[in-house]
């Protein structure tokens, strides 16, 4: 048998799995995870269906992610914040992260994605509900408590929404609170290239830059406010990012 009829079944056989793994998660999804429940401990099995399906999804993206500074990581539990360009962005972070188990803080309108909002409601993620004050508090406290528990390491994009434009997006401050009540680093993430992945496919290669800028330690943050905090974040960010978003 030649190459070109191997390379043929090769890509018959990647084009009838797809589809029958895509139904396995989503009965999985509908079968053991109860989304009217909150859940405080992860699931190692969904982790591992996560990461598995979204480790396939980079390859078929033809995502190529260069990552620089993971050497700063503290040990133990962190929050991570970064600048948000694109829906990619979660995707590829916890992609990056797996060893690290982070549970993102997400809009609602994420758990109701078919199967995988599901998925990411048994790893732990959280939806905030950020017109709702009291809602939103207690989204926050949960997050402390996944961290001080060594559940999870929390994510959060501070800007609250993707940004199109240049620059940064003013801060949701609050979201800082979360590092100072469990008394652990915020690692200070920026992102480049997610913004261009969906208008290069299929025809081009996606290039990502993911590069953890600066670590402040759970002393450096103590006490401070969180609105100090955040223009600290953000001069950090925009200094990384060399002056633009992008």
């Amino acid at each position: 048998m030649n190459v070109f009829w191997i390379i043929f079944w090769i890509v018959i056989a990647a084009l009838a799995f797809l589809p029958l793994y895509f139904i396995f998660l989503f009965i999985n999804g509908l079968l053991f995870v109860r989304m009217e429940k909150e859940y405080d401990r992860d699931s190692k099995y969904f982790r591992f269906l996560l990461n598995n399906s979204t480790a396939i999804a980079v390859w078929l993206l033809r995502i190529h992610i260069n990552v620089t500074g993971k050497e700063k990581l503290p040990e133990g539990r962190f929050l991570l914040v970064c600048n948000h360009r694109s829906k990619f962005d979660p995707i590829l972070t916890w992609h990056v992260f797996a060893k690290e188990n982070l549970s993102f803080i997400s809009k609602p309108e994420n758990f109701k994605i078919p199967v995988y909002g599901r998925i990411i409601h048994r790893c732990c993620f959280l939806p905030i509900d950020r017109e709702n004050p009291r809602k939103a508090v207690k989204t926050i406290n949960r997050a402390v408590k996944l961290i001080e528990d060594d559940v999870a390491s929390v994510a959060v994009y501070p800007e609250g929404t993707r940004n199109y434009g240049e620059g940064l997006l003013p801060f949701h401050t609050a979201v800082f609170k979360i590092a100072q009540k469990a008394n652990v680093p915020i690692v200070v993430m920026t992102v480049q290239g997610t913004y261009d992945i969906q208008k290069n496919y299929p025809w081009h290669k996606s290039h990502v830059e993911m590069h953890i800028a600066q670590v402040l330690s759970a002393e450096e943050i103590k006490g401070k406010k969180t609105a100090e905090l955040g223009d600290t974040i953000a001069d950090i960010m925009m200094k990384d990012l060399g002056g633009n978003a992008e």
